[in-house]
């Protein structure tokens, strides 16, 4: 008979690999109490395999640790388990099965579902839609436009005196210099 590992991937009944809840443990950096805790109250429940009595041990699949360290990083940013908790249900009940694909952002208190840039939902609030302003996307936008569109100096140039060369660090400036001089 052929006895399997006591750490690293086991092989549940259906082939698929899983790792025994001592692994999960270490992969993710929470006590087994905890791991046992967020089980039995199917915050995090092992897809591979579930204990089913006395002797048998759960069996974790990546994504499952995934999901165990998202929460894990949730609780240190500050987020109560029952807000988490909350967070997840309202995943689930929207369809999210796989919640290792998407962003979570959290300020501490509640937890937001992250689509895009632009669309981020409250998932304490129901799924309340709430919006979000990508910075980075706004900063290209404004810098797109604006070199089509025509600047005026800050002070005002004498008659027939060249512009002065654009300050250090004035990109958008320096482009437009290099544009009319070539």
């Amino acid at each position: 008979m052929h006895e399997q590992p006591l750490e690293g991937p086991l092989v549940g009944e259906d082939g698929s690999v899983g790792y025994r809840g001592v692994t999960a443990c270490q992969a993710v950096g929470i006590s087994y109490r905890q791991l046992d805790y967020w089980a039995r109250t199917t915050l995090v429940v092992p897809s591979v395999r579930d204990a089913s009595g006395s002797g048998t041990s759960r069996l974790y699949s990546f994504r499952d640790l995934v999901v165990l360290k998202v929460v894990k990083r949730l609780l240190d940013a500050g987020v109560s388990l029952q807000n988490i908790r909350r967070a997840i249900d309202t995943l689930r009940s929207h369809g999210v099965e796989d919640l290792a694909g998407i962003t979570l952002i959290s300020d501490g208190t509640t937890v937001y579902e992250c689509r895009s840039p632009e669309e981020v939902v409250d998932l304490l609030q129901g799924g309340q839609g709430v919006f979000g302003i990508a910075i980075g996307g706004a900063f290209k936008e404004i810098q797109g436009s604006l070199s089509h569109l025509p600047a005026e100096p800050a002070a005002p140039q004498p008659v027939g005196q060249l512009p002065e060369e654009p300050a250090a660090g004035d990109e958008l400036a320096a482009r437009r210099a290099r544009r009319r001089a070539g």
